[in-house]
């Protein structure tokens, strides 16, 4: 890194610049500046006004297709440069200039609230941006009949050393929610090999224990954002049998009213797993922590409705490299800050503020 872009890093995240108050937490993490706003009070109202009501600022994006190996494609979407000092496809004399590639949640995309917000402030200094999407999530579906499932780590793998093969500047990776799961994953697989594909990453709002998510997700108020999910995810899936009849049962489909009830139909048996349990238990990224070997933020907040709180992991769960920033509030993937109406600036410079100030 220049000492210019370092100094940018430092300098611009000004909310998040002091993120960290050195000293532990009652539980051994970091503690954190953030606070909710008082107008803005408990898990779910901060999850849903971050993804439902919060302003925005605009992104513009120029999007690549890649064929995958086994015949399919995804699509990537790269901050444009007439929002950016930016790169898209093709190279330009940026090319040195600090990458942030994002992976977004289930059934997230390139204009989720936490996309624009990271891709703004990443505009902001000068960096350069793309959201990689999931197989069927860019608004096309996928030729084949699998799609992705939250502990795809082999997929994320082809994604990042593809990205690393054509950059020349360090390569900083985000994970969110589903993909911030994915993402922790691979990096506890894949130990210090990692260090010579990306120089740092974040996982923000990990389900990191799937079988403690996805049962909170079937309980009370939960049930609202698992409507939503199923919402998309059932549409798509009785497209698909149009072009692959008879890969699992419609009936049980339309019938499912949960995540569990739904994976064990469609995502566990067609991405290998026996079932439901066998797919959460397998692809959960807790039980890797321990090996991962780059500087790694990882932030979820205590009341994330999403993610019990007595499941986040311990220091002893988590490797030296990992930071541990659990604050009181901020929902799933929300961290909605200042007065009302508020913004979504505190996450992505947070991020930013790491990924400047990286250290293991």
């Amino acid at each position: 890194m220049t000492s210019k872009t370092a100094r940018q890093v430092a300098d611009a995240p000004q909310e998040a610049g002091s993120a960290i108050r050195h000293g532990p937490h009652a539980s051994g993490a970091e503690q954190s500046s953030y606070a909710a706003p008082p107008w803005l009070p408990g898990g779910h109202l901060q999850t849903l006004y971050a993804a439902l009501l919060a302003p925005r600022e605009r992104v513009h994006y120029a999007r690549e297709r890649w064929d995958t190996p086994d015949g399919d494609f995804v699509d990537v979407d790269w901050l444009n440069a007439s929002s950016a000092v930016s790169r898209g496809p093709s190279a330009d004399a940026s090319a040195d200039r600090p990458l942030v590639v994002l992976f977004h949640g289930l059934e997230g995309c390139s204009t989720s609230h936490y996309a624009h917000a990271l891709m703004n402030e990443a505009a902001k200094i000068g960096w350069r941006g793309c959201v990689v999407h999931f197989r069927g999530c860019g608004g096309t579906p996928n030729r084949l009949a699998r799609a992705y499932h939250s502990g795809d780590s082999t997929e994320l793998d082809w994604m990042v050393r593809r990205l690393r093969a054509r950059e020349v500047g360090p390569l900083y990776v985000v994970g969110v929610s589903l993909g911030a799961n994915v993402l922790l994953k691979w990096l506890g697989e894949h130990g210090s090999t990692v260090s010579r594909v990306v120089s740092a990453a974040a996982a923000v709002s990990a389900p990191l224990d799937l079988m403690a998510a996805g049962d909170a997700l079937g309980r009370g108020f939960n049930r609202v954002y698992t409507a939503a999910f199923l919402k998309t995810l059932k549409r798509k899936s009785l497209a698909k049998l149009a072009q692959h009849p008879h890969i699992y049962d419609a009936v049980r489909v339309r019938r499912a009213r949960t995540l569990r009830a739904f994976d064990d139909v469609v995502t566990a048996p067609l991405h290998g797993f026996r079932d439901t349990d066998d797919y959460w238990t397998r692809a959960s990224s807790k039980p890797v922590l321990g090996g991962i070997r780059v500087p790694t933020l990882m932030l979820n907040a205590r009341n994330d409705p999403f993610l019990p709180a007595n499941t986040l992991p311990s220091a002893a769960e988590v490797s030296a490299c990992v930071t541990r920033e659990f604050p009181d509030e901020g929902g799933h993937v929300g961290f909605v800050s200042g007065a009302f109406p508020g913004h979504l600036r505190w996450m992505p410079q947070r991020l930013l503020t790491f990924f400047g100030h990286r250290g293991c």
